[in-house]
C-alpha cells in the first residue's frame, strides 16, 4: 500500500480539525428552528457563529438613573435568552431578565408554571431609581419552541404589570402590621420543629446547615444557616429570612416558598469554596404568624438535612 506524502496527511489533519467544529454548529443549526423559535417566543430570534439562538428585549420603557445617570438601556438593561442543543438530548436555555420590584414574583410564578428554573436574582448596579434586579433562568426540554414559550410567559407577565400600573410600584401589596412583639410562640415552635429566639420584638428561628472549607467545619456560627424572623403581632406579621441550600433543593424550596405565598427577593451565592457547594436565598412574607410559619415549614421539608 502506498503511503500519503507527509504534507497530504497534514492537509488531511487540518481539515478534520476545521470541518469538525464547523459540523457540529451546522448540526446544532440544524436542530434549533429559528423561525419556530421566533413563533414561539413572539420576537426574531437570531443564530450566532457556534450554533446558539439567541432572543432579546430591552427595557427602555421604564426611564432608570444610575448614579444620576439617566442610564441608556444598552449600557445593561437588556434582557436576553439564548438555546442550544445539547449531547444528552433535547435542548437547553439560558437566559438573563430585568425585573423591576414588583414584576419579580410575577415573573418568577411564570417560569415555574412554564417549568424553567431560576438561577440566580440580584442587581447589578446600586444607585439605581427605581432599583433594577437580574433573573437568570435555565431550562431544558425536547424542542426549543416549548422554552421559547416559557420566556414569553416571563416577558408577558413582566409587559401584564406594566400595563396594570407604568411607574414600579414602591411595597407590596397587603397592609403593614404593627410590631408589638407578641406572638403564639409556642405555636409557632410546633409548626417550625425548632426553639425561637427572642431579640427585642422580634422571634427568629435557625436552623443549621454544615460544610467545610479550608480543612474546617462550618456551621451557623460562620454564618451556614437558615433562618426566619417573625416582625409583627399574634395576628399579623412580616417574615423575613435566609434558606441556605445545595443545589439540588434551590428549585424545590423556591416552589414551595411560593406555593405557600411567599415573595423570593434575592438567590446567589455567599461563599466561594464550600463542600458541598450552598446557594443563598432571601424571601419575604406577611400574614398571619402561623400561616407564614407553615409556609416556612413546606420549604424547610423539601431540604435533606
Amino acid at each position: 500500500m502506498k503511503k500519503k506524502p507527509f504534507h497530504m496527511l497534514a492537509v488531511s489533519w487540518v481539515l478534520i480539525v476545521f470541518l469538525i467544529p464547523f459540523s457540529a454548529n451546522a448540526a446544532d443549526a440544524k436542530q434549533l428552528d429559528i423561525q419556530a423559535i421566533s413563533d414561539a417566543a413572539g420576537t426574531k430570534a437570531s443564530m450566532t457563529a457556534d450554533g446558539v439562538a439567541r432572543i432579546g428585549w430591552s427595557r427602555d420603557k421604564v426611564p432608570v438613573e444610575v448614579d444620576g445617570l439617566d442610564f441608556p438601556s444598552a449600557a445593561g438593561l437588556g434582557s436576553w435568552a439564548a438555546f442550544k442543543p445539547v449531547p444528552a438530548g433535547g435542548v437547553m436555555v439560558m437566559g438573563d431578565t430585568v425585573v423591576f420590584e414588583d414584576e419579580i414574583t410575577p415573573a418568577m410564578d411564570a417560569a415555574f408554571a412554564h417549568g424553567l428554573e431560576i438561577t440566580a436574582l440580584h442587581n447589578h448596579f446600586v444607585f439605581d431609581r427605581p432599583p433594577a434586579y437580574f433573573m437568570h433562568i435555565g431550562g431544558h426540554a425536547q424542542n426549543a419552541a416549548e422554552l421559547a414559550r416559557g420566556v414569553k410567559a416571563i416577558w408577558d407577565a413582566i409587559k401584564g404589570v406594566r400595563e396594570a400600573r407604568p411607574v414600579p410600584a414602591d411595597r407590596f401589596a397587603g397592609t403593614v402590621p404593627n410590631i408589638t412583639g407578641e406572638y403564639d410562640t409556642a405555636a409557632l415552635e410546633k409548626i417550625l420543629k425548632a426553639e425561637g429566639k427572642r431579640n427585642g420584638k422580634v422571634v427568629k428561628f435557625t436552623f443549621e446547615r454544615t460544610a467545610s472549607m479550608h480543612g474546617a467545619k462550618l456551621g451557623e456560627s460562620l454564618g451556614l444557616a437558615t433562618w426566619a424572623a417573625f416582625s409583627g403581632n399574634q395576628g399579623h406579621a412580616v417574615v423575613d429570612g435566609d434558606f441556605a441550600m445545595t443545589a439540588a433543593e434551590v428549585q424545590p424550596v423556591m416552589h414551595a416558598l411560593r406555593k405557600a405565598g411567599l415573595h423570593i427577593v434575592a438567590l446567589h451565592n455567599h461563599m466561594i469554596g464550600e463542600t458541598p457547594a450552598y446557594y443563598f436565598l432571601h424571601y419575604w412574607g406577611k400574614g398571619e404568624p402561623q400561616q407564614l410559619a407553615q409556609g416556612v415549614r413546606a420549604a424547610l421539608d423539601t431540604q435533606q438535612r
